[in-house]
């Protein structure tokens, strides 16, 4: 069982007198809510995933590249992995993740410190078929007053799942994270670098708008109306010191379109000024954004309309 400050450096093996690197994917998979886009924004020192506290706010699988001289982990972040839902939405997230535990190379199950829930359960279930190794990363440490009080908590799952791979951390302050990185980059193989090593995701900045702007509008709305809405980028051009965005927000009802744009246009516009200010951080220059409401009855259940809107396999 892997403590707090395990230390495990990669070694380099050296054939020919040629260093060999370790690369390959790390899928970071769990339930929704538990943190794995937090944790992928640590991993890589930066914010490539939008955060929320409000579950299954990522919807996509994106990639993180993160390179040394002695390594590359890809980190595969995932939309949370829940029960079949009733809409196609729903079920384009479920793909996703599962995507990502096809292809990894080691998988990070991402549980809550002291919280074993039937979702955790489920996710573990889907884990296990899949023959790469796994690692349990415990989130959410920095909200146990009482450290000693995960060490039951530990061995349970221990001995629940089988595994001793067990690295508590937290995420949002960076707690152990680097001992995760270390277990993951013992457990990658040794071959050639996947990416160039100046790629740092597989995102393009039209799709990092989006999400931006998504962000801030499932921060500023009730609790289910993130869930009936999507970005989408109609205009993105480079000028000689600015990028002009131009986002449609789409929603499923004519009521919903009065909540997003808000009393006098107040709820739209204090939306509009933030993710500008996410979006310049991101691009390094600065952002006229523009943004549009429009209604799109049952958006989120048509196949056709997910595919234009980025929803694609």
């Amino acid at each position: 069982m892997t403590g707090f400050h395990a230390d495990r450096r990669p070694p380099v093996t050296v054939e020919g007198g040629v260093s060999i690197p370790r690369s390959g994917y790390a899928a970071i998979v769990g339930r929704p809510n538990v943190g794995k886009s937090t944790l992928v924004n640590r991993l890589l020192g930066r914010k490539l995933c939008i955060i929320s506290r409000k579950p299954q706010t990522t919807r996509h699988r994106i990639l993180g590249i993160k390179t040394t001289s002695a390594c590359q982990i890809v980190f595969v972040d995932t939309p949370g992995i829940h029960g079949q839902g009733a809409t196609a939405l729903n079920r384009y997230m479920n793909r996703a993740a599962s995507g990502a535990l096809d292809g990894g190379d080691v998988v990070v199950l991402v549980i809550e410190a002291a919280r074993w829930r039937d979702g955790d359960e489920q996710v573990l279930r889907r884990v296990r078929g899949t023959t790469s190794p796994l690692l349990i990363a415990i989130n959410k440490v920095d909200r146990i007053s009482d450290k000693q009080a995960l060490l039951p908590f530990m061995a349970e799952v221990s001995r629940h799942t089988g595994l001793r791979d067990l690295i508590p951390l937290s995420a949002r302050r960076g707690t152990n994270v680097d001992a995760l990185e270390a277990e993951v980059v013992a457990r990658l193989p040794r071959r050639d670098y996947l990416y160039p090593s100046s790629q740092s995701s597989n995102c393009s900045d039209r799709f990092l708008a989006a999400e931006f702007v998504r962000e801030q509008l499932t921060d500023r709305l009730g609790q289910e109306l993130p869930y009936s809405l999507s970005v989408e980028i109609e205009r993105f051009e480079n000028e000689a010191d600015l990028t002009r965005i131009a986002a449609t927000v789409w929603v499923e009802r004519p009521g919903q379109k009065a909540i997003v744009v808000g009393r006098m246009g107040n709820t739209l516009k204090l939306v509009g000024i933030r993710a500008r200010r996410e979006i310049q951080a991101a691009l390094g220059r600065r952002v006229y954004l523009r943004i549009w409401v429009r209604t799109k009855e049952g958006w989120s259940n048509d196949e056709q309309a997910l595919m234009r809107l980025g929803y694609v396999d």
